[in-house]
């Protein structure tokens, strides 16, 4: 009978032994698909940390270009009227309007870039906004394309109206000088 109770007692503990060591096995499987979902969602929140640094980034780019905008229409105002053309009719932004004007312009009458010159040489105002023109331009170019990871967006400015605006006003520009 002691050997009975003796047996019994060995088969409980060892019982208890190999489902201790089971639960502990499966503890530690589920420890390690804790750590690797934690480890997930880490990496989740770094993501998300860093599009939403870059949609700031986007947005403050955003207000920041909208007052470049108004300054560079701002001097574009008296160099068309200078030169007398019209911005186009559309409902894109005025700068764009107004670029869009004159490049067509001077897309069908190249004469337009005569009328430039002269009146960068008669006009100092006009010589002026001409100047600060070209220079907030350029500034903001290179302000996008320091801000610009991919490039796309300082490159469509760059072959864009704005681009082509600048080689328009420093032609006349250099042909007013010289």
């Amino acid at each position: 009978m002691e050997n009975i109770i003796i047996l019994i007692i060995v088969s409980v503990t060892m019982l208890s032994s190999v489902c201790s060591v089971i639960l502990i096995l499966q503890n530690n499987k589920k420890l390690h698909h804790i750590s690797k979902n934690m480890m997930l969602q880490y990496n989740i929140l770094l993501k998300t940390q860093q599009i939403l640094k870059s949609k700031f980034s986007v947005s403050e780019t955003t207000d920041k270009a909208e007052i470049i905008y108004q300054d560079l229409l701002q001097d574009l105002i008296p160099i068309m009227a200078a030169i007398d053309i019209m911005p186009r009719t559309s409902s894109e932004h005025p700068l764009w309007r107004a670029l869009g004007g004159i490049m067509d312009e001077y897309a069908k009458n190249p004469f337009v870039l005569e009328k430039l010159r002269r009146a960068i040489k008669l006009d100092s105002n006009i010589a002026h906004n001409v100047n600060h023109y070209l220079n907030r331009a350029n500034q903001f170019l290179q302000h996008m394309a320091n801000t610009d990871t991919d490039g796309i967006l300082s490159t469509t400015f760059t072959d864009g109206l704005l681009g082509q605006s600048l080689t328009f006003f420093a032609q006349a520009q250099t042909l007013a000088v010289s």
